[in-house]
């Protein structure tokens, strides 16, 4: 600071010797022209530029280097885990992106060359009460918490008491949103949230939570659940800002597309559609189909509880075979239905859209989400889009990286950009 302030004084003393020497009095010199130095008195400032150590950032600069930041962020590793039980809620520093998803809530923090992602169950399991109870859940590390004289047993740790107790889980959100058959929705959402982010080192700290797409197929005020989980993060000392979840695919993993294409999120209670050109979201939509249609779907073909089929889903289904048994065709045929219902609904919403950019080139399609994971279906989608016609040519149809992940790693992207 000493040397920048050195640096100033020289400039004011010789932007002060030029005014006087241009001065049409100075040393008895007389002007010609109307107020011009002759050419014997003209003389030049000396060229002398700041050093870049002294020099600081315009605010655009600024501005560029975070966005190149993020940029880079966009093409790191991921490294994922599961909410470890016993373990400690992250007190996190620097921006925070989170995927609050109907099964599944994802939070992912830059660190180093990597991104981190802990991810943790979207799910409730409730028991009576007793002190007998509660100190056994404590002593097993259970993640639970008490209310209305009943224990509520949150995340991974409510699947497995479903499954010991042969039943299903039950959600605080329902195709996307906070559900409305569940009272306590909001606390157990608070409460999951909470098993993954503590307040942040520094407050006010960005954080860029996912909200989905309005549903085509009714009405959705989705204000409201965007504004209970806006409010929340607030409480616990940060700057929330929301991003489209279809749009947080696309800043996952369209780096190298200058975040053109569309991005779509194959979610458990929705699938969130996005077409973005150069990252602006042109077109956002969802709808209220996802993993947990076909789950709850196949329960009622094969009598078999949803939390079950959920399981066999994510660990062994392959839709590029012949179903071998009744669990499997049912899959298969709800699958179907679902992936032809989504490409009905692109060619249906983008050829009806007025606001579609004149793209010369062709755009790819991402795939993201837990039910985009399947081997086989990101072949039948390919074929179900084969069979429409789009006033935009698509270059290739691709599976996220890290489906699961995609869309918390966008929302950390995008924090990154945002942050101040």
């Amino acid at each position: 600071m000493a040397e920048a302030s050195e640096y100033q004084k020289e400039i004011e003393k010789l932007k002060q010797r030029l005014t006087e020497i241009e001065s049409p009095a100075a040393d008895g010199i007389a002007a010609t022209g109307a107020g011009r130095p002759s050419d014997a008195a003209r003389v030049e400032a000396p060229d002398i530029q700041p050093q870049p150590l002294h020099t600081q950032p315009s605010g655009s600069d600024i501005s560029d280097q975070k966005i190149a930041s993020a940029i880079r962020t966009a093409q790191k590793p991921i490294v994922s885990q599961e909410r470890e039980v016993g373990s400690e809620p992250e007190s996190p520093w620097g921006p925070v992106g989170l995927d609050v998803g109907t099964s599944n809530i994802v939070m992912a923090q830059n660190k180093g060359n990597k991104i981190q992602m802990i991810k943790q169950l979207n799910a409730f399991f409730t028991i009576p009460q007793s002190k007998f109870t509660k100190q056994i859940l404590t002593q097993n590390n259970v993640m639970f918490f008490e209310h209305n004289k009943r224990y509520y047993i949150i995340g991974y740790s409510a699947e497995g008491f479903a499954n010991m107790f042969n039943s299903n889980t039950r959600k605080s959100m329902e195709k996307g949103l906070l559900s409305p058959r569940e009272d306590e929705a909001v606390i157990v959402i608070q409460s999951i949230i909470n098993t993954l982010i503590q307040k942040p080192k520094k407050f006010g700290e960005i954080i860029c939570f996912s909200v989905p797409g309005q549903p085509i197929e009714r009405e959705v005020i989705i204000t409201g659940h965007e504004s209970i989980i806006k409010m929340y993060l607030e409480t616990l000392g940060y700057m929330p800002v929301s991003i489209n979840e279809g749009l947080a695919v696309v800043m996952s993993e369209l780096s190298e597309d200058n975040f053109t294409g569309i991005g779509i999120s194959m979610g458990g209670g929705m699938c969130n559609v996005c077409l973005s050109y150069l990252s602006v979201p042109v077109v956002t939509y969802s709808i209220q189909k996802g993993g947990d249609y076909i789950d709850e779907m196949t329960s009622l073909e094969v009598g078999e509880p949803a939390t079950k089929i959920k399981v066999v889903k994510e660990e062994s289904l392959d839709l590029s075979v012949l179903p071998k048994n009744k669990l499997e065709l049912s899959m298969h045929l709800y699958y179907n239905d679902l992936i032809n219902h989504l490409v009905r609904s692109i060619q249906d919403v983008i050829t009806s859209s007025d606001h579609i950019p004149k793209i010369t080139e062709p755009i790819p399609i991402v795939l993201s989400g837990g039910t985009s994971m399947p081997k086989g279906c990101r072949e039948k989608f390919e074929k179900a889009l084969n069979a429409i016609r789009l006033p935009i040519e698509i270059s290739s149809v691709r599976v996220a990286r890290e489906p699961l992940n995609a869309t918390a790693k966008g929302a950390l992207v995008m924090a990154m950009a945002e942050s101040r």
